[in-house]
């Protein structure tokens, strides 16, 4: 099985493809496959990598003091 999220690093900003109104969250760890993301509206959240690929954010609109 291939680590769908091997590319994130902490800082990174990123959304959840299945939870849209999540928002942007950003990136605090990735170790072993486990992603802990800080989203603004849910808090921090472990995502399996294994089951779920994030979709990194790049735009500079995006940015997490919005909303």
């Amino acid at each position: 099985m291939d680590d769908l999220n091997a590319i994130l690093t902490p800082g990174m900003l990123v959304r959840h493809p299945d939870f849209p109104d999540w928002g942007v969250g950003q990136v605090q760890s990735n170790i072993g496959g486990k992603v802990t993301v800080n989203f603004r509206s849910e808090g921090k959240m472990v995502i399996d990598s294994f089951r779920v690929g994030l979709t990194p954010v790049f735009d500079e609109g995006s940015s997490l003091a919005k909303g």
